[in-house]
């Protein structure tokens, strides 16, 4: 479980870091409105609640490593498990990124998002089993 938790943690430090260089913000690109003023493209705004999941994420990851109690272990799983869904939404359906297959939220934000997400539901669904398997050994002994 602890080997969880500290991937966990890698995961959720590469999430609040990533993104805030891959954004066409980042990059010097915004949408130039009529009037002349510029606004930040949503890949910004994708990559700012990255990094709230990403605090969570790390959160997570800390109290599963800390975490002695069963149940708070479960939760704390299932929480990652939610986590990591959330991770793949933004960057998909939610808020999403630039349209532009060239533009360096496309190229390299959103796959790393993808993976990172996945990575993170799938720990979740590993860590979520192992809890709820582990609980049954025990009170069949």
């Amino acid at each position: 479980m602890k080997i969880i938790a500290i991937v966990l943690m890698v995961l959720a430090l590469v999430l609040i870091f990533v993104p805030s260089f891959y954004t066409c913000a980042a990059h010097g690109k915004a949408i130039q409105l009529p009037d002349g003023r510029s606004i930040p493209m949503k890949c910004l705004w994708t990559a700012r609640a990255e990094i709230g999941l990403g605090v969570l994420l790390l959160a997570v990851g800390a109290f599963l490593f800390i975490s002695r109690k069963l149940e708070s272990r479960r939760f704390l799983s299932i929480l990652a498990l939610i986590l990591g869904i959330f991770i793949v939404l933004f960057p998909t359906a939610l808020i999403g990124v630039c349209v532009k297959p060239d533009m360096p939220c496309v190229v390299v934000m959103k796959p790393t998002l993808l993976l990172i997400g996945i990575v993170t539901g799938a720990l979740g669904i590993a860590a979520t089993v192992w809890n709820f398997t582990r609980n049954y050994k025990l009170t069949e002994s």
